[in-house]
């Protein structure tokens, strides 16, 4: 199961942490995450704590339909902002689905704060043996999304800064490990 629960101040990693500085891809959406696991009670908490650049260039996407966003003029150029959340998946070394859970929406914010932690039940021996999807979505209208990125961690991690991530976590002994990830494209 999941649980979840607004984020506590402690678990929180401090903005001048240098690990919690944007990656600064250029425009690159980006996700802070972080990542703390209990071997004792076999708790995997997952804190998403922050977006940067969920914004899409106008003429890239022009719009259709109704859809919830804002429209910004940003150094001459025209940005769609949308109504974003993320998705979590657990999954485990086969692939199905353990566990699911998703954020509240941020409306109309290029650089969202989440701050919401969500707690999933891993046991030890299971920890190298699961994968951590993170799934950034705009909700376009009453029924459609369209996926801005996502990245993985765990067994089946997207990119080598995912792996070491959750190695971090897994070797931190009960403290918070934050980290900046670059969202890759669906």
């Amino acid at each position: 199961g999941c649980g979840s629960q607004m984020s506590m101040s402690e678990m929180s990693c401090s903005e001048s942490t240098s690990s919690c500085q944007s990656l600064e891809h250029g425009s690159v959406p980006e996700i802070l995450i972080g990542l703390l696991y209990n071997a004792t009670t076999g708790r995997l908490s997952a804190e998403v704590i922050k977006g940067s650049h969920f914004k899409n260039l106008a003429a890239n996407r022009p719009p259709n339909g109704l859809f919830c966003c804002l429209k910004h003029l940003i150094g001459g150029q025209v940005y769609i902002i949308r109504d974003t959340y993320v998705k979590l998946t657990l999954l485990n070394s086969m692939g199905q689905e353990m566990s699911k859970c998703k954020t509240s929406i941020r409306r109309g914010q290029p650089n969202p704060v989440y701050k919401e932690t969500f707690v999933f039940q891993v046991a030890l021996f299971q920890l190298s043996d699961v994968t951590l999807i993170l799934s950034v979505y705009n909700k376009r209208s009453m029924k459609r999304k369209e996926m801005i990125g996502w990245i993985s961690l765990g067994l089946n991690s997207s990119g080598e800064e995912e792996l070491n991530h959750w190695t971090e976590m897994k070797e931190s002994k009960g403290q918070q490990v934050c980290r900046w990830h670059a969202l890759l494209e669906s």
